[in-house]
């Protein structure tokens, strides 16, 4: 075979060694031998045919298949399941010719695989088996032999999946028909088969002991033992009864074998439970010969009745019975007294050892087989097998199953009366049954409540009525006396049980339970077992007496199946007809026990106040109310009952017990307060009211209950019980729907809903129970009706309702002590029982105000929160069985008709601010997603329809809207206006309430958009307008300026409600949506106009859509003010085009109008504005146009001039003359702007001389302002004038060559100056006549255009102000009078509240800085050297408005921790303050790098002392932000060096709010940029003294963001450095942050290297020599200090320290000597040289040293030579 680890070539052909051997044997004997396992035999070649000519029938089969037939026969599980599978989907899907192919080897593969040990492969197998002959079929006859013992084994597997595919193979294969023609065709083969497996086979013999473990070999060796036994059953039962006799042989010699009667003590269950249900078939099919085996049958099955297998017991008895049946001398062959009867005496004392519902039911048949021999003597056998099955009861797991303990219960009571009825006429046996036996037992289950579930009463019954009504109907006198006799001892027994459980002053609770309820049971017996829902036979025993040929009927099978001879006979449940008679022999002897039992325990009642006794009599009379019973119960007692009743009340009561006893007894029992429970006394009553013969006795004892004698908590337990049963209804439905209930229900309702503090003395608990009462008599509903009188349950829902109506006029604190949280649980109650009946009108107005309080805020209600929950739900309840009715509810519908009149009549009333729009909104939305739900689909449109205003309303709320919407779109020139739109004094409303048409618009909205989700039939009509007025109030929302918090808070909740136009859109068809909103703006204009132009810019429409709507231009003239504003709106979306052929509609018009049509909407003002509009977004770039424009209004001033508002009172002027006005002024703006062509001469003498003379009026009329267009023309006046001036800031030598010779110099000169002499002192009167401006304030919106032309006053204009003058209390300053003022003005406006001021005021002062330090620089000689610590002020105005702006932001961040970052809001109070003092330190700190080096050391002094800049550091740490990037910048990461804060220079516009978050955080790093450039020295002292904390923090943020910028400028400011040092050169080099310095000086060199450390400037900088050539160390020392110091305490560049250092050096070398105290000659502070010589040692000092010397020492003498100095 070659070596051992060869590999084998893929695809060989030649066979192996053993494959040749196979082929050999083929070829001389002709066949191949079938080895099944590793088992053979010679008599037999094998179950398998042997195949002919194996090499030949290989080649015929397909390669694929042969493929997977050789994995098939691996050992791997997995290879074999994939290659089963495989071949189960070749079968379906190859030709069937090919799998023809397959078959001969089939056989052979399935009746090895079909054994495998693996359950997936046989599983698999099975399957594949079922679709080869799904294939195949009839082809598989051939085979079907040898396939066919194994196909049955397969059918009885243990593995069900596997079984269940075998089955469904051989269903495939053989219809039920077929089947058993099918298995009588193999008998023969199967009969072999399965007899070698059982008798033949081992463990060794199936498997190869070598290679599997004998777990495996074992498991295998059971099962198919198992297996086989299942499959000789199977054949037993589907095979013909004429193919039974052939195979009579190879069963008898398969019953003669010893090895198969050994199965049935097999130690494996499953073997044992096959081998019984294989016996059970042979007694069945095979009797005789069972009978001629009786000697090994009997003792084979009977000798094991004590099996506790659960999986062998069904099948032993079933085989036990079939034994008794069919081997009629069974009992010959075991001894049963001491062999059976021990085994079975056990087994049912241990209750069947947990299998008793398997077992017991076989009891019966069982004793009814033994015969009479076995059993004597009887009473012995009888008594210990009853006695058996009762200690079976005690056991464990009989008493925790209930099945269990069912099936033990149920055998008992079976044999019982089998015994009885087989032994009618012995008195010893009767009495032994009895007294011995069943009253014993009921003795013991009336101890133990355990026993008493499994019906076991029931069964009780059931035996007492066969005995009563086999005694009845017994036509043997003799045998129906007998039947008497016992009847009669077991009630005289049972009575006496009964009286001694009852005759106790201590009563046992269970026992007192357990008699009530048996005689309950007892009382019925016809209604037992029928709460039994599972169709179990029930066995009943037939009229006649059994005969003798009971031996000759079959026994019952598991199932309860019994033949029609047998005494035991099957039948259904017992009908459910519970009102049959009681027996005669019953009625009396239970009537006697239970008026013995009455007496007893009312005598009990009486003489002990028992209440356990009270308790069994109410449950006695509750099942036996009689009035014998109640004449009992009442004894001899003759008193009357209580006098003052009516007549008929007391005759009733005379004559009928139970009413005498309901008023003398009980009344007083149920009246007792210290009793909880009194259930039991209602039932009493309601025993009582039995009694009574009418319906009119029974009411007229309830209504004088009911008014006198009756509490409420026994009313309301009255109720309950009618209402927990339809017999106890029936009793008192006349008097729960009479009037004494009902208005004593009213009256109840009335007191609890009025109930003042003072009623509430009682408890809790007792107004607890009346409500409860109340709510169960409107709630209930018995048959759709109301539990009481309809008319009364209206009465109490009005009470209820007007107590809801006042909540409002109480606090939060007394609703929520008051009555409506019951009122809630009682309308709760009734609205979730109303399903099936219709709301009367008193409910709806109920609803109505508990919808209201819903949607109404708490403020207005004053109810607590849990109180407005419950309110919801109840009246979402309510609303829910509205919706429901059937029928028109809209139209029938109070509730639905107010509801929406009152939701109208809220948001027009424009009462509500946000948090009641909210509450109200969150109602709505409740009300219409419960409204969804109703079958009336155009429900909610209808709803929707009746809450919407009509036009004129809608119209009027309009109106009504604040007109501040306007000031944006004046201001920006959106829409154009010449009539004075509003008067209002633009004053913010004190109020928070919401305007209607925001409330409407918004509850419309939420209205449509939850029906749109719904998809609800709505109108798109109606959609569309309710879309509309939404976008209305939006936009009006979005166009105020600076919007209060509560219109804010408006749009934020709309936002977070979804309320939004783009989801309306999506949900809705919205098509005609355009076409309406055009068609008001071309109507209207305005807002509507805006709504168009902003629907655009947000692509919510798209600009295709709007075309056909402007697509004929001409429809738009002759203009009014909704095409023009409309048109306006559109000019920023039209093509080039488009706006042309507007332009072409526009400038013929401007010609040859009168004075009156110049200034018409429709005349010039409206074309010209239109112009403007299509101007502004530069859409005309033809220059010769703007120019003819220019010209027309040139020659309208020359022909109406007095149109032109020059230097005139603006009072007197019309609003349409300032439209056109306005106009003008804005075309000559844009004009200028645009027009690239030159001008001529005569048209800039225009322009200029009308800006200045507008302005001018614009002066002039300062009163005017609170006018909107005189507001506004001051505005594009001063527009006009910034043009102007810009115009001529940005001139260049290119363009002066395109204006006119003089045009510059009249503009410096006269213009320039002109404009700047009148809004200057304006500027000053508007701010000095109002210190608290707001930007955004309307009325002042000229400040900003007025402030921007500020921004260009020359410095030299300044200079020249003729402000008046302004004086300021403080020390004398050296700046000149004129300036002093300009400062003394203009300063204190850095702290005004307005950001434009603030901005104007500090580039006007920022021309001023530079000019300052001079005159200090002046005065320097009067700082002397002597002062200690000498310090100068920078300008005191400047610092007195720093100190107020410190105690500002001291307010603001003081309590901010420094590091933390503030963001202030933009426009606010505190952003004007924190800018303003950012401001004034970029003025202070400008002013101080313009200063000489010997004034900045002095202003540092004076900073130092003041502390200002420490305040300014800290402040700047918390509005720097963390990432100072630039918002450009942001994004580009890959950027190496990205721009920030710090890279970026701060443009201070006045125009540009896009920038307004980023202005303070900017500015803060502009400053503080500037400190660390200018200050570097005291920001370093403040950083080194600062906590550890902000000393890391600003450490890491300078090092990050500032070190590295400033670096770089030190170092450029060193290379670009114009400064030239005689004798010394300077270096920079950038990459190594060091500069270099070279002094020479004759022979001399000195080299010195500055290091520039990581966080400069806060790091000391290093000073390093180079070269020292011709210098003592020591003096080299002192001159690296000096540089050292000067660059790490003096507040100046790189370039400074060097001049300085060079100075020291050059006096050195003049031979100037060091001072020796600082060891400088020239000093670091004050630049002087050492003036003051010690007389002793000759030694020169600085005055500033040797002052600090003497203060500091304490002493006068020299620092060298000690001596005294004078």
């Amino acid at each position: 075979m070659g070596g051992k680890n060869k590999q084998r070539t893929k695809g060989n052909l030649r066979p192996s060694n053993s494959g040749r051997a196979a082929e050999l044997l083929a070829k001389e004997q002709g066949t191949v031998p079938g080895f099944i396992g590793f088992g053979t035999f010679q008599s037999d070649l094998g179950y398998v045919p042997a195949i002919q000519g194996a090499e030949e029938i290989d080649s015929l089969v397909d390669s694929d298949f042969r493929m997977v037939l050789r994995k098939l026969s691996k050992k791997d599980v997995t290879t074999k399941l994939k290659a089963m599978q495989e071949f189960g989907t070749m079968c379906t899907e190859r030709d069937t010719e090919i799998v023809k192919g397959v078959l001969p080897y089939w056989p052979r593969i399935f009746c090895k695989i079909s054994l495998d040990h693996d359950r997936r492969v046989r599983e698999a197998t099975q399957q594949a088996f079922e679709k080869l002959i799904l294939k195949v079929k009839k082809h598989l006859a051939p085979y079907l032999k040898s396939l066919m013992g194994y196909w049955l084994m397969a059918q009885c597997d243990t593995y069900a999946p596997a079984a269940f595919a075998a089955k469904d193979a051989f269903e495939a294969a053989f219809p039920p028909s077929k089947q058993p023609e099918a298995i009588a065709f193999c008998k023969d083969e199967i009969t072999s088969v399965l007899q070698d497996h059982l008798l033949k086979e081992t463990p060794d013999t199936l498997s190869d002991p070598q290679t599997v473990p004998e777990e495996e070999r074992e498991a295998k060796f059971y099962r198919v033992v198992t297996c086989s036994l299942l499959a000789l059953k199977k054949l037993l039962c589907l095979l013909p009864d004429t193919e039974l006799d052939s195979l009579e042989e190879k069963f008898k010699s398969l019953l003669s074998q010893n090895k198969f009667w050994k199965y049935g003590k097999h130690s494996i269950p499953q073997i044992r439970s096959a081998y019984f249900e294989l016996v059970s078939a042979l007694c069945q099919r095979l009797p005789q010969l069972m009978k001629d085996e009786a000697s090994r049958v009997s003792p084979s099955v009977l000798l094991n009745i004590d099996d506790s297998d659960p999986g062998v017991c069904p099948a032993l008895w079933e085989a036990v019975l079939y034994t008794l049946t069919t081997i009629e001398d069974c009992w010959l062959h075991v001894n049963a007294k001491k062999s059976v009867f021990p085994k079975l005496s056990m087994v049912v004392r241990e209750g069947g050892r947990g299998l008793a519902t398997v077992i017991y039911p076989y009891l019966l048949p069982f004793i009814s087989k033994l015969p009479q021999s076995i059993t004597d003597p009887k009473l012995d056998f009888f008594k210990n097998f009853l006695t058996s099955l009762i200690a079976g009861l005690s056991a464990e797991k009989t008493k925790t199953s209930l099945s269990e303990y069912s099936a033990v219960i149920s055998a008992f009571f079976e044999c019982l009366r089998f015994i009885m009825q087989q032994n009618l006429g012995e008195e010893e046996i009767e009495q032994m049954l009895v007294n011995d036996q069943l009253i014993p037992f009921i003795d013991k289950v009336l101890e133990d409540p355990g026993l008493q579930h499994g019906q076991l009463f029931n069964h009780l019954a059931d035996t007492l009525s066969s005995w009563e009504s086999k005694a009845d109907m017994e036509k043997d006198d003799q045998m129906a006396h007998n039947l008497e006799n016992v009847l009669l001892n077991f009630w005289e027994k049972l009575s006496e049980v009964c009286v001694k459980k009852i005759n106790e002053p201590e009563a046992d609770v269970k026992s007192v339970l357990g008699v009530s309820n048996l005689l309950q049971v007892l009382q019925k017996p016809k209604s037992s077992l029928k709460s039994n829902k599972k169709k179990n036979g029930k066995v009943r025993f037939a009229d006649e007496t059994p005969e003798g040929t009971k031996e000759n009927g079959k026994c019952a099978s598991p199932e309860g199946e019994n033949d029609g001879n047998s005494e035991l006979v099957t039948e259904s449940l017992l009908t459910q007809n519970s009102l049959d008679l009681v027996s005669p022999l019953r009625k009396k002897p239970l009537e006697d026990l239970v008026c013995k039992l009455a007496e007893m325990s009312i005598n009990y009642v009486n003489e002990q106040k028992s209440e356990q006794h009270l308790r069994f009599l109410s449950t006695l009379l509750d099942s036996f109310s009689s009035n014998q019973v109640f004449k009992m119960v009442l004894g001899d007692d003759k008193e009357s009952i209580v006098k003052a009743k009516p007549l008929e009340i007391t005759r009733l009561a005379q004559r009928n017990p139970a009413v005498q006893f309901l008023y003398r007894k009980l009344i007083g029992w149920l009246n007792e307060d210290q009793r909880k429970d009194a259930g039991f006394l209602v039932d009493i009553l309601y025993s009582a009211l039995r009694c009574c013969d009418s319906d009119v006795e029974r009411k007229n004892v309830l209504d004088d209950l009911t008014k006198e004698d009756l509490k409420w908590n026994s009313l309301l337990q009255v109720i309950e019980k009618a209402c927990s049963s339809s017999d106890k209804h029936a009793l008192v439905t006349p008097w729960l729907k009479g009037s004494i209930l009902g208005e004593e229900l009213v009256t109840l309702a009335d007191c609890l809903c009025n109930k003042d503090s003072e009623s509430t003395v009682s408890s809790e608990s007792y107004f607890s129970e009346q409500w409860t009462l109340l709510s169960l008599a409107l709630s209930k509903h018995i048959k759709n009706d109301y539990l009481i009188g309809e008319v009364y349950a209206e009465r109490i829902i009005v009470k209820l309702h007007e107590t809801l109506s006042k909540t409002k006029e109480f606090s939060e604190a007394e609703n929520s002590d008051s009555s409506v949280s019951f009122i809630c649980d009682v309308a709760y109650n009734y609205f979730s029982s109303a399903k099936g009946c219709l709301l009367m009108p008193s409910s709806e107005d109920l609803l109505l105000t508990l919808f209201q309080l819903c949607a109404q805020s708490k403020e207005k209600t004053h109810l607590p929160d849990f109180l407005i929950y419950k309110l919801k739900n109840t009246w979402l309840s309510g609303i829910n069985v509205l919706v429901h009715q059937t029928g028109s509810i809209c139209e029938q519908s109070t509730f639905l008709r107010l509801s929406a009149q009152w939701l109208k009549d809220q948001v027009q009333s424009s009462s509500l601010d946000n948090t009641s729009l909210q509450v109200l909104l969150s109602a709505v939305d409740d009300l219409l997603t419960t409204l969804v739900e109703s079958e009336d689909i155009y429900l909610l449109g209808a709803y929707i329809r009746s809450v919407t205003p009509d036009n004129s309303e809608w119209e009027k709320m309009r109106q009504s809207l604040p007109n501040q919407w306007l000031h944006r779109p004046l201001l920006e020139g959106r829409l154009s206006f010449n009539y004075e739109c509003f008067k209002t004094d633009f004053k913010e409303q004190d109020t928070k309430t919401l305007p209607s048409h925001l409330c409407t618009a918004a509850l419309l909205s939420k209205m449509i958009l939850v029906g749109l989700k719904k998809k609800t039939v709505l109108e798109n009509k109606v959609i569309e307008e309710i879309i509309a007025e939404l976008l209305y109030s939006l936009q009006w929302c979005e166009e105020l300026d600076n919007p209060p918090t509560f219109i804010t808070g408006f749009r934020e909740m709309l936002q977070k409600m979804n309320i939004t136009y783009d989801n309306l859109r999506v949900l809705g068809n919205t098509s005609g949506l355009l076409q309406l909103l055009f068609d008001r703006s071309r109507e209207n204009g305005a807002l509507w106009s805006l709504i168009i132009a902003k629907l655009i810019l947000l692509r919510s429409i798209l600009s295709d859509d709007v075309k056909p709507h402007y697509k004929r231009k001409e429809s738009f003239f002759p203009l009014t003010e909704g095409s023009l504003h409309t048109i306006q709106s559109l000019c920023p979306f039209l093509s080039k085009e488009e706006k042309k052929e507007f332009s072409s509609q526009c400038i013929p018009a401007l010609l040859g109008w009168t004075k009156e049509d110049l200034c018409r909407t429709d005349g010039g003002f409206g074309h010209l504005a239109i112009l403007n509009s299509c101007l502004q977004t530069r859409s005309i770039d033809d220059g010769e146009l703007l120019h003819g424009i220019l010209k027309i209004i040139i020659s309208w001033k020359k022909e109406h001039e007095d149109i032109f508002l020059f230097s005139c009172n603006l009072s007197e002027a019309s609003p349409e003359v300032l439209g056109i006005n306005i106009e003008i002024i804005r075309f000559l703006s844009l004009f200028l702007k645009y027009c690239s062509s030159p001008l001529a001469e005569c048209e800039w003498d225009f322009i200029m001389c009308s800006m200045l003379a507008w302005l001018e009026t614009t002066q002039e009329n300062q009163a005017l302002y609170s006018v909107p267009l005189v507001q506004l023309f001051a505005c594009v006046s001063c527009d006009l004038a910034c043009d102007l001036s810009a115009f001529f800031d940005s001139t260049t030598l290119d363009t002066i060559g395109n204006l006119p010779v003089n045009l510059i110099t009249e503009w410096k000169e006269f213009f320039s100056q002109g404009i700047h002499s009148l809004l200057l002192p304006l500027l000053v009167t508007v701010t000095g006549e109002n210190k608290d401006i707001s930007e955004t304030c309307f009325k002042y919106s000229m400040l900003k255009p007025m402030c921007e032309t500020l921004t260009y006053i020359s410095k030299d204009q300044l200079l020249n102000h003729k402000l008046p003058a302004r004086l300021v209390a403080g020390p004398k300053a050296n700046l000149p009078e004129n300036l002093q003022i300009l400062l003394n003005t203009l300063a204190p406006l850095l702290l005004f509240r307005a950001r434009p001021v603030q901005i104007a005021v500090y580039h006007m002062l920022y021309k001023l800085m530079p000019e300052l330090p001079q005159y200090d620089q002046d005065n320097l000689k009067s700082y002397g050297d002597e002062e200690e610590d000498p310090a100068l002020s920078p300008p005191a105005v400047l610092m007195s408005l720093l100190s107020t702006q410190e105690d500002l932001l001291e307010n603001i961040l003081g309590c901010i921790p420094v590091g933390q970052i503030v963001t202030i809001k933009p426009l606010s109070e505190d952003f004007c303050y924190v800018l303003g003092y950012l401001l004034t330190w970029k003025l202070i700190l400008t002013f101080f790098k313009a200063a000489s080096s010997q004034l900045r050391a002095l202003y540092s002094m004076y900073l130092r002392k003041t502390k200002s800049l420490n305040k300014l550091l800290y402040h700047l740490f918390r509005l720097m932000p963390e990432n100072p990037t630039y918002g450009e910048a942001a994004s580009e990461v890959s950027n190496k060096d990205p721009k920030t804060f710090f890279t970026e220079e701060l443009q201070l516009n006045i125009r540009g709010t896009t920038t307004l978050p980023y202005h303070i955080p900017h500015l803060a790093c502009s400053v503080y940029h500037m400190t660390l450039k200018d200050l570097p020295a005291m920001v370093r002292l403040w950083w080194n003294s600062s906590e550890k904390r902000v000393f890391n923090i600003v450490d890491r943020f300078t090092s990050k963001y500032v070190s590295n910028v400033l670096s770089f400028q030190e170092i450029s400011s060193v290379q670009t450095s114009t400064q030239l040092f005689n004798g010394m050169t300077v270096k920079a080099r950038a990459t190594t942050r060091e500069v270099m310095a070279t002094y020479t000086i004759e022979d001399i060199v000195i080299e010195l290297i500055i290091q520039l450390p990581s966080n400069y400037p806060l790091g000391s900088i290093t000073v390093e020599s180079g070269k020292r050539v011709g210098v003592a160390v020591q003096q080299w020392r002192n001159w690296m200090l000096q540089l050292s110091t000067y660059l790490t305490h003096q507040n100046g560049s790189i370039m400074e320290g060097l001049a300085l250092w060079k100075n020291n050096v050059d006096k050195r070398f003049e031979g100037v000597e060091d001072c020796m105290i600082c060891f400088s000659v020239i000093h670091g502070f004050n630049y002087s040289l050492p003036k003051k010589a010690c007389r002793t040692c000759k030694k020169k000092f600085h005055s500033a040293c040797l002052y600090k010397w003497f203060t500091s020492s304490n002493k006068s003498t020299c620092p060298l030579c000690r001596e005294t100095f004078f």
